[in-house]
């Protein structure tokens, strides 16, 4: 069953680490991808970039409606993802608790589906 484990950090927490501090990090996500990819479970995973350059849309009425970022409503954003499979939700929680990123942002764990049910 895949799951989808979504990392939510907040918002200018980056920018609060020093260069090493965050290649420090990254390289801890990165070990964590390779023991997910070793163990056979990892069907994807990407970093996103920070809020500066993403785009929101929404069409109402037929009408595109663009906002770009930074949002200054967000207090969180989706710093990145793993896309993983696994038997249970339990299991899924419990891969979701070895990442690293759960010491500095929130792991959200979801069943992937249709989007009808």
């Amino acid at each position: 069953m895949p799951y989808m484990l979504l990392i939510h950090e907040p918002v200018g927490q980056r920018q609060q680490r020093t260069p090493a501090e965050g290649e420090a990090v990254y390289g801890r996500m990165l070990q964590f991808a390779d023991s997910l990819k070793s163990r056979g479970i990892l069907r994807g995973v990407e970093s996103l970039t920070s809020l500066d350059g993403a785009s929101r849309l929404q069409v109402r009425s037929g009408k595109a409606h663009v906002v770009d970022g930074p949002f200054a409503e967000t207090k969180e954003m989706v710093g990145g993802f793993f896309l993983i499979d696994v038997p249970t939700r339990e299991q899924a929680v419990a891969i979701a608790r070895e990442c690293p990123a759960a010491e500095w942002a929130t792991v959200e764990v979801r069943e992937t589906g249709p989007c009808y049910t």
